[in-house]
């Protein structure tokens, strides 16, 4: 009885140590990382990004993307990211990320059919692809596309 009594003590102790050392493990990491110089996506409704487009005048960029897609993880952590680049494209356009495979993404790879991820499209407030582009860009190439846009 005493070794079932020690063995259920020692198995407490156990848990109780692992779980305070879990929660004082999770105090000390550190803070995800701001992407606050990069581009400024929008989580807003497809339908209520057009209205805004048109009442602003300003051009749609959507980065159409899948979540599998090697080059579009790049494109988010290696370009999106950059200070340059988000100058430029939060001056200019309301940018918009998309998984082309979840939520809306389905249904408006029907509107813009898609031959490639990632598809960088720059869409005016009447919903018309003003340009497209395919595949990793530079942060420098970006920018440049980003400005030949009118």
């Amino acid at each position: 009885m005493k070794k079932i009594i020690w063995f259920l003590t020692i198995l407490f102790v156990g848990f109780s140590y692992s779980a305070t050392q879990a929660i004082s493990a999770g105090d000390h990491k550190p803070a995800p990382k701001d992407n606050a110089e990069g581009i400024q996506f929008t989580d807003a409704a497809w339908k209520d990004i057009l209205k805004k487009a048109k009442a602003e005048k300003k051009v749609i960029f959507l980065d159409a993307y899948a979540s599998w897609c090697g080059p579009c993880k790049l494109l988010q952590k290696n370009v999106f990211t950059k200070k340059a680049v988000g100058e430029v494209y939060n001056a200019r356009f309301i940018n918009v990320k998309m998984d082309m495979e979840k939520g809306e993404g389905p249904a408006l790879s029907q509107v813009y059919p898609l031959e490639a991820y990632p598809t960088l499209l720059f869409i005016d407030g009447n919903g018309k692809i003003l340009k497209k582009v395919i595949g990793l860009q530079t942060p420098e190439d970006l920018i440049a596309i980003g400005k030949s846009v009118k």
